[in-house]
């Protein structure tokens, strides 16, 4: 039996890669690092891996995909794609997949809790009542507490995740209208949401804003100034998808400005942000009025669970496994020519 290398340049778990080894078998080979840069890795260990399992926090560029002399496939252990050079690996007749079978529930439960904190007041209330039990005793302190029954929740993306959104939403007797040009015609009667054929007819319309789009070259930045204008003045925007759909500095401008009513954000376009984002300076500050009562932040844990992390591990290790075994290829994302692939068993 063949024996395989593996390398993970990034891994998300504290222990010894038990989970992967465990999916894997004994005839696998492990390289684990727990790196943001590529630089930090050995050559002999990019160079000796079969197949590379790459988490979110490195990028996987053409400078590093270049070192991967034997690496047949790239599995991402996750959904986003965005930090990998997907048109540098086909050249080199290596596929990229990725994961997305993991996480669903998290994420859409996540997004709604980031409303329902928002909508009813949960952060407000607790600071308030941190800082005195007496005078924080006071439930008009939310400024954004209000009935969610009979409000528009409009979902931008309607995969697998803003499906699980949709549907809880409805759930609150919320009504759902959902915008995603790539998606199927037909997709939003099995759901049983209103489609909306524009980005500024969605925003015009909906009380939540709920993001669950790729971040791709049309979606970059697709939260602006000018798209936050087109928003209701009351509306919250959530976004459990790729910190890089939401320009930043126009959102907080947006709340200080009171151009939108709140946000809940839990992807950053640079994770942790710098000291000098707008965002990371309300936040230390503290003394900014948004943050709490119409700012919330969470640290990129939407997909985050026990059940969800064990599912990330085990998929992608299999994804990769499945290749270098059987050469089959699941959840490609990238399109290398077949007859360029570098083989499979």
């Amino acid at each position: 039996m063949a024996r395989f290398r593996l390398l993970t340049p990034d891994a998300q778990y504290a222990d010894n890669a038990l989970v992967e080894r465990r999916t894997t078998g004994a005839d696998v080979d492990w390289d684990i690092f727990r790196e943001r840069v590529s630089e930090r890795i050995s050559a002999e260990a990019l160079a000796a891996c079969d197949a590379m399992v790459v988490w979110h926090e490195m990028k996987v560029d053409r400078a590093l995909l270049s070192q991967l002399e034997r690496c047949r496939i790239v599995v991402r252990a996750g959904v986003g794609f965005d930090h990998i050079d997907l048109e540098a690996a086909a050249e080199l007749g290596i596929p990229v997949c990725n994961t997305p079978d993991y996480g669903t529930s998290e994420v859409a439960d996540h997004a709604i809790a980031l409303m329902l904190a928002l909508k009813r007041g949960l952060v407000s209330y607790h600071q308030h009542l941190v800082a005195d039990t007496t005078k924080g005793f006071d439930y008009s302190l939310a400024p954004l507490v209000g009935r969610l029954r009979g409000k528009v929740f409009g979902v931008i993306g309607l995969g697998r995740i803003g499906v699980a959104t949709a549907l809880r939403a409805k759930a609150f007797g919320m009504s759902v209208a959902a915008y995603d040009p790539l998606v199927s015609r037909g997709t939003e009667i099995s759901v049983g949401v209103e489609r909306k054929e524009s980005l500024e007819e969605l925003l015009a319309i909906s009380d939540v804003v709920s993001i669950h789009c790729p971040l791709t070259t049309d979606t970059r930045r697709m939260i602006n100034a000018m798209t936050l204008r087109a928003m209701r003045r009351d509306a919250v925007l959530i976004n459990t998808a790729r910190g890089g759909i939401v320009d930043i500095d126009a959102l907080v401008d947006a709340l200080r400005q009171g151009v939108i009513a709140g946000a809940g954000i839990d992807v950053l376009p640079v994770e942790p942000p710098p000291p000098d984002d707008a965002l990371a300076k309300a936040y230390r500050a503290r003394a900014d009025k948004i943050v709490g009562d119409r700012l919330l932040v969470t640290p990129h844990a939407a997909w985050s669970s026990p059940e969800s992390v064990a599912d990330a591990r085990r998929l992608s290790v299999e994804t990769a496994m499945l290749y270098l075994r059987e050469g089959k290829l699941r959840n490609l994302v990238n399109t290398p020519s077949l007859g360029a692939l570098r083989g499979a068993a």
